[in-house]
C-alpha cells in the first residue's frame, strides 16, 4: 500500500488512525442514538457502514479515495463498538460483566490474528484491493448474523424515545469516564503497535512477509484464551488494578525488547499472555462510575476519549520512524504508551476515591476500586 498509494509511514500511520477519527465527533451522539432508535438498529447500520466504506478501499488507487474509505469503515466501528459495549453491559451488569466483556473483546485478537495469518499471504498473491473486499464481505456476513439472532434484553429500554439527555452526565461522571476512556486509548495503541509496524520491523532484518505475520499472529492467538481467563480470574479475585497494572508493565517492557532481544518467538507469547487480562477490567471501568441512565451516552464519551488518543498516538507510531529512520522506533513508543497507561490508571483510581460514597452504578454490580 505504501508502493501504491504513494505514502511515507506518518501517512501510513495517519490512515491507520483514520479509522478511529470518526470516534472523535460520533462516539458520543452514537450513545444517543442507540437509546433513540435502539442499539440492534444502529448496530447494523454500522456493519453497514463498514462493508461500504471496505469496498471503496478496495476499490481506491489514491491516498485520497484510500482515507475517504477508511474514514467511512470507522464510522460504522465506532457505531458498532460503542453499541456493542453497552449492549452486554445491559445483559450481565450485576452478574459476570467483567467476563461477558472480556468475551466481547477477545473477537478482536481472533480477528487480528487470523488477518495476520491470510491477508498478508492473501495481498501477495492478489492484491490489497481484493483483502478490502474481502474484509468487507465478512462485515455484510456479521450483519445478517446481528440482524437473525441478537435480541434486547428485557430490562433494557433501548428502541424506546429518549430525550437528548446524555448532558446529565455529572462532572464526576464525565471526568472518570475521559480518564477510562485514555486508559483504553494507550492500551490499544500499544496493542497494535506490533500488529501495525512490527512486520516493517521484521522485513527490515530479514524476515519474509508470511514469517513476521506468522510471528506478530502468535500474540493475537494467544490472547484469545488469555482475555476470557484474565476476566475469569478478576471476578474471582477482584484485584483489577494489580492486573492491570502487572500487564501493563510486563507488555510495555516486552514490547520494547522486540527490536533488541533475538528469542522474539517468547516475547510474542509472553506478549499474548499480558495483554489478555486488561481488556474486561478496562471495559468494566465506566459501569463503576455511570449511573445506569447514562450507560449510553457516557459509552459514548469513553470511546470519544480513546478514539481521539488512538487517532494521535496511531500516527505519533508511524512520525516516530520517519523522523528517526529506524523501523524500531514505533515499537519502543508503543510500550513507552504502555508504561504511561500505570499512571494514568493511578489518577483514575485517586480521584475515584476523592468522591464520598458510591454511584448507582457501582450499587448495581462489580466495581474494582
Amino acid at each position: 500500500m505504501v508502493q501504491d498509494l504513494g505514502m511515507d509511514y506518518a501517512q501510513l500511520g495517519m490512515l491507520i488512525g483514520l479509522y478511529d477519527l470518526p470516534g472523535v465527533f460520533l462516539a458520543f451522539p452514537g450513545g444517543l442514538l442507540g437509546r433513540r432508535f435502539g442499539d440492534k438498529r444502529v448496530v447494523v447500520a454500522g456493519l453497514g457502514l463498514m462493508a461500504v466504506g471496505g469496498l471503496l478501499m478496495g476499490a481506491s488507487y489514491s491516498y485520497p479515495q484510500a482515507a475517504a474509505g477508511r474514514v467511512l469503515s470507522g464510522m460504522g466501528a465506532i457505531l458498532l463498538n460503542v453499541l456493542l459495549t453497552k449492549m452486554i453491559t445491559d445483559w450481565f451488569i450485576g452478574r459476570e460483566i467483567v467476563l461477558s466483556l472480556a468475551i466481547l473483546v477477545s473477537s478482536f485478537p481472533f480477528g487480528l490474528g487470523l488477518a495476520l495469518l491470510t491477508l498478508g499471504p492473501l495481498a501477495a498473491a492478489l492484491s490489497w484491493q481484493t483483502v478490502m473486499r474481502l474484509t468487507a464481505a465478512l462485515c455484510v456476513a456479521a450483519l445478517v448474523l446481528v440482524v437473525a439472532v441478537y435480541r434486547t434484553p428485557p430490562v433494557a429500554n433501548s428502541g424506546q424515545p429518549a430525550r437528548w439527555a446524555g448532558f446529565r452526565l455529572s462532572r464526576r461522571e464525565l471526568g472518570l469516564v475521559a480518564l477510562a476512556g485514555a486508559i483504553w486509548a494507550l492500551f490499544n495503541t500499544g496493542l497494535v503497535t506490533l500488529p501495525s509496524f512490527g512486520t516493517g520491523f521484521l522485513l527490515s532484518v530479514g524476515y519474509t512477509i508470511a514469517a513476521a505475520g506468522a510471528l506478530i499472529s502468535v500474540m493475537a492467538w494467544i490472547v484469545i484464551p488469555s482475555v476470557q481467563l484474565g476476566g475469569y480470574l478478576a471476578e474471582r479475585f477482584r484485584r483489577p488494578n494489580v492486573i492491570m497494572i502487572a500487564c501493563f508493565f510486563g507488555a510495555g517492557l516486552a514490547t520494547c525488547l522486540v527490536p533488541y532481544w533475538p528469542y522474539r518467538l517468547a516475547l510474542c507469547i509472553a506478549l499474548g499472555l499480558l495483554f489478555g487480562p486488561p481488556p474486561g477490567v478496562i471495559l468494566s471501568l465506566p459501569a463503576e462510575v455511570l449511573r445506569s441512565e447514562n450507560r449510553g451516552p457516557g459509552m459514548g464519551i469513553f470511546y470519544t476519549c480513546s478514539y481521539s488518543g488512538m487517532v494521535v498516538l496511531s500516527a505519533l507510531a508511524g512520525l516516530s520512524r520517519d523522523v528517526t529512520q529506524n523501523p524500531a522506533a514505533p515499537l519502543v513508543f508503543g510500550g513507552m504508551l504502555l508504561f504511561l497507561a500505570i499512571f494514568v490508571l493511578g489518577l483514575f483510581r485517586a480521584l475515584q476515591s476523592r468522591n464520598v460514597g458510591m454511584s448507582t452504578a457501582q450499587s448495581e454490580g462489580w466495581t474494582g476500586g
